[in-house]
């Protein structure tokens, strides 16, 4: 299936960009936004209405720099394109926007005064994917994490007006928690899918395995025995056991939250936890199989977020708690 992004280069890309107003800048980010994945359209249930325009707006920043990143199937020509879009952002930043991307983001960086940074990590982590595809140790995973996914929480958090550092750390490790628990979850479709490997060969060499062993395996070339097969698992447990304490330094973000925004975040962390025990519910198998939260499970989460926040209006007299 042609990503959308890359089917709308002709109209939007880097040797032509058909010019938008706000208005058509703004449908448009709505459309794409709900287009891609069922889970935005979820989420957006759970975000004040007043942030829901401006959410699909840097949803739409993020969805355009993956998919140049990961659906051109040449590593070089993503390279080419990210590079286009960090100089869109720049002309974003200096009152240029071409793009009806960063017409509509344009508007939403100037209400909630949004440094450029978040926005520069995101696509220099796409660019990484395009250099790097194996790790060597657990620090250089965590230093990725730090470009992939800890800049999304940031975003988040300004365009709830949360500026302060103590906040923004303690939503890095949610998000760095939840970039680890997709790693664990995907070992598989990211080899098959992107040939890339994010379990640390430190890890790997410890159980006497290699990422070699792994592509082998997934591309039917040489099958692991049992032995390797259980030394996989070690490894694979010992990567969620070292994942969960970081979702739970994150939830000390949630009583810092006002209640209207606080909802979101609690089921991005349950949604981790969630996979981090499927994981384990499957004896850690992810070389072969890829554990998935169905229908049910997300529904449970929203049920189980929805009650935390109502008891939580009904403790607290509906105050928010807005400690630093």
């Amino acid at each position: 299936m042609v990503s959308v992004v890359l089917a709308q280069l002709e109209t939007y890309g880097p040797e032509h960009c058909r010019a938008t107003t706000y208005e058509q800048a703004d449908a448009y980010t709505q459309r794409l936004a709900r287009s891609h994945y069922e889970n935005f359209s979820v989420l957006s249930r759970f975000v004040p209405r007043r942030l829901r325009d401006d959410f699909a707006h840097v949803y739409a920043f993020c969805r355009w720099a993956d998919d140049l990143g990961d659906e051109t199937g040449d590593r070089a020509r993503s390279l080419e394109l990210l590079g286009w879009w960090r100089r869109e952002l720049a002309d974003c930043y200096a009152g240029r926007p071409r793009h009806p991307v960063f017409v509509a983001l344009s508007q939403t960086i100037d209400r909630h005064e949004i440094p450029a940074g978040p926005f520069e990590d995101l696509i220099a982590a796409f660019e990484q994917d395009q250099r790097l595809t194996r790790y060597e140790t657990w620090d250089q995973v965590l230093d990725y994490c730090t470009r992939s996914a800890d800049p999304v929480g940031r975003l988040v958090l300004y365009l709830c007006d949360y500026r302060d550092e103590a906040r923004q750390r303690l939503s890095d490790a949610t998000c760095t928690a939840l970039q680890l628990a997709n790693f664990w979850q995907d070992v598989r479709r990211d080899i098959v899918e992107r040939d890339r490997i994010y379990v640390p060969a430190e890890a790997l060499g410890e159980q006497g395995l290699t990422h070699d062993d792994l592509v082998g395996h997934v591309r039917g070339e040489a099958g692991l025995s049992a032995a390797q097969h259980g030394a996989y698992r070690a490894v694979v447990r010992a990567m969620v056991e070292r994942t969960r304490p970081l979702f739970a330094t994150g939830r000390g973000l949630w009583p810092r939250l006002r209640g209207e925004v606080r909802t979101p975040i609690q089921l991005f962390t349950l949604g981790g936890e969630t996979i981090l025990r499927m994981i384990e519910r499957s004896d850690y198998s992810t070389l072969d199989r890829r554990v998935s939260l169905s229908r049910g499970a997300k529904v449970w989460l929203m049920m189980r977020a929805v009650a935390g926040r109502v008891w939580h209006r009904g403790g607290r007299n509906g105050q928010a708690d807005d400690a630093s």
